[in-house]
C-alpha cells in the first residue's frame, strides 16, 4: 500500500513524501535539511529511504534545504531543464549534487513511475507530477497553479489521489495588508490558485474517479485550514456528495505535527 505524508506545506516551506516504507521520493525541500530530517523521522521515514528528490520549481520555499540535504544523502535530483539551470545560476545546486533534467516520459525512480507536467507559475519553467505507484495507485501533484490548464485537469482526471492548491480566500487576500502589487501577483494567471477555483474543480473530479483530496500550498496570511478545507467540502456536499463515502478531504498543514500519513 502507497503512503502518501505531507511534510511541510505552505508559503514558509514546501516537502511531501510519496512511497512504501522502504523506499520513496520526496517533492521538494522548502525546509532546512535538519527540519527535514526530523520530520521524516518523527513520521518514521527514513531519510535513507528516499531514492530521489522532484523539483517544482526554484523559488525558496520549495528549494531551501535541497542542497544540503541532497548532498548529505547522496540524493539524485530531477526536474525541468528550466528550473536546473534556475537552481545552478542562484547557487542552489552544487558540483557534489547529481541533477538530472526529468524528461516527459518520466522516470522509475523508488519503485514509482514519476512523469512530469507543466503548470502555469512565475517561475522558470515549473513541474506538477503525476506518480503511477508500485501497486497501480495513480497520484497528481499540482500546486502553484496560476489556473488550471486542461493539461493539468487531464493529469488530475486519471487520479486516484489529488494534492491541489487551495493558497487564499479571495476576500482575505484583497482585503488583507499586501501591497497591490504582490495581490495582482497571486490573482494572475501565474500566481496562486483560490479556494473557490479550486473547490469548483472538485466534484468534476470526484465524478472522474478520484476518492481523496489533499489541499496544499495554503497561505499563512490570506487563508485558513478551515476555511480552506470548508470551502471545498461546501462544493462536493452541493454535488451530492458525501465525506468519507464518495471521497476523503484533507488539508496540507504548515508542518505535520502529529505524523500523519495517508494510506491509498
Amino acid at each position: 500500500m502507497a503512503r502518501f505524508c505531507p511534510l511541510f506545506s505552505g508559503s514558509s516551506g514546501n516537502s511531501f513524501y510519496i512511497g512504501s516504507g522502504e523506499s520513496g521520493i520526496l517533492i521538494d525541500v522548502g525546509r532546512s535539511a535538519r527540519q527535514t530530517v526530523k520530520m521524516l523521522e518523527s513520521c518514521n521515514i527514513s531519510p535513507g529511504a528516499i531514492q530521489g528528490i522532484f523539483v517544482t520549481h526554484e523559488h525558496t520555499d520549495h528549494v531551501k534545504g535541497l542542497r544540503v540535504f541532497a548532498e548529505k544523502h547522496c540524493i539524485p535530483v530531477y526536474s525541468s531543464a528550466g528550473t536546473l539551470q534556475a537552481l545552478e545560476d542562484n547557487g542552489t545546486v552544487s558540483a557534489k549534487m547529481t541533477c538530472r533534467v526529468l524528461e516527459a516520459e518520466g522516470i522509475e525512480c523508488g519503485g514509482m513511475l514519476i512523469r512530469p507536467f507543466p503548470i502555469s507559475h512565475d517561475c522558470a519553467e515549473g513541474f506538477g507530477f503525476k506518480i503511477n505507484t508500485s501497486d497501480d495507485r495513480k497520484v497528481a501533484f499540482a500546486t502553484d497553479l496560476g489556473y488550471i490548464s486542461e493539461q493539468v485537469q487531464k493529469e488530475l482526471e486519471t487520479s486516484d489521489l489529488v494534492v491541489l492548491e487551495s493558497n487564499h480566500d479571495v476576500g482575505m487576500l484583497q482585503n488583507g495588508p499586501y501591497p497591490y502589487y504582490l495581490k495582482r501577483r497571486i490573482l494572475s494567471d501565474v500566481g496562486h490558485l483560490s479556494n473557490e477555483v479550486c473547490s469548483q474543480m472538485l466534484p468534476h473530479l470526484a465524478a472522474t474517479g478520484v476518492t481523496r483530496f489533499v489541499l496544499a500550498h495554503l497561505s499563512g496570511e490570506n487563508n485558513t485550514p478551515d476555511l480552506a478545507y470548508q470551502t471545498s467540502l461546501c462544493s462536493l456536499k452541493m454535488a451530492g456528495l458525501s465525506q468519507q463515502m464518495d471521497f476523503e478531504l484533507e488539508v496540507a498543514r504548515k508542518e505535520n505535527l502529529t505524523g500523519k500519513i495517508l494510506l491509498f
